[in-house]
């Protein structure tokens, strides 16, 4: 076998795991995602009033934040995935949801009287964010523990904890056409606790089953 030959193919043996990787992550995403939808559909469903919702900001925002965390920590898990990437690399790009909901945030509090702060904050249905964005993320976490398994991550805590966010990012966003409670100060609090306790659950299940 030639030179070249070598290189080629050895250049070929390190890409095919990263690409099975890579459509693993994605079909997990798509299964936990599919399976997520059918129990927000047949438990909650979307808001009565979703036609007028999706004219304001507030329920936009909400919405593509949740999509946001997705993408950012679906990338992540990607490159996590890889022994060696640290967790580092990827920190940016999971700052960057974060982030955009301070600002919002912070917009709130400038736009509202401090008055009605609280209100807003506590809104009305925090239990049930509570409970519904973890029950919806068990399938859609447990798919990509399994499908990163595939892959040989550095820290296996970590990337069980990105791979939290991701499933929780995707019921988020799910639970979010649900949710009547649009204020940035209730999803701050609320959502972020909700995601927060997937992102957990990923990091101790990660520990365990993405050891190597």
């Amino acid at each position: 076998m030639k030179t070249d030959d070598l290189i080629e193919a050895l250049v070929q043996d390190v890409a095919r795991p990263q690409r099975s990787t890579a459509e693993r992550v994605l079909g997990a995403t798509v299964l936990g995602g599919l399976v997520a939808g059918l129990l927000f559909a047949w438990k909650l469903g979307i808001r009565p009033d979703i036609a007028s919702a999706v004219e304001t900001g507030r329920f936009v925002f909400k919405c593509a934040l949740s999509v946001m965390c997705m993408a950012c920590a679906w990338w992540a898990c990607l490159q996590l995935a890889r022994p060696e990437v640290r967790w580092k690399n990827v920190a940016a790009w999971i700052a960057v949801p974060p982030a955009l909901l301070a600002a919002a945030v912070l917009y709130e509090f400038m736009a509202m009287p401090p008055v009605r702060w609280y209100e807003l904050a506590v809104g009305r249905y925090a239990s049930t964010c509570l409970s519904a964005i973890p029950l919806l993320s068990i399938v859609p976490l447990a798919a990509l523990l399994i499908a990163l398994r595939a892959g040989a991550p550095r820290s296996p805590a970590t990337a069980g904890a990105v791979a939290g966010l991701l499933a929780g990012g995707l019921s988020a966003a799910l639970y979010a056409t649900h949710c009547p409670d649009d204020s940035p100060l209730f999803v701050a609090v609320w959502y972020t606790l909700a995601v927060g306790t997937v992102v957990i659950a990923g990091a101790l299940a990660g520990r365990r089953i993405l050891r190597w």
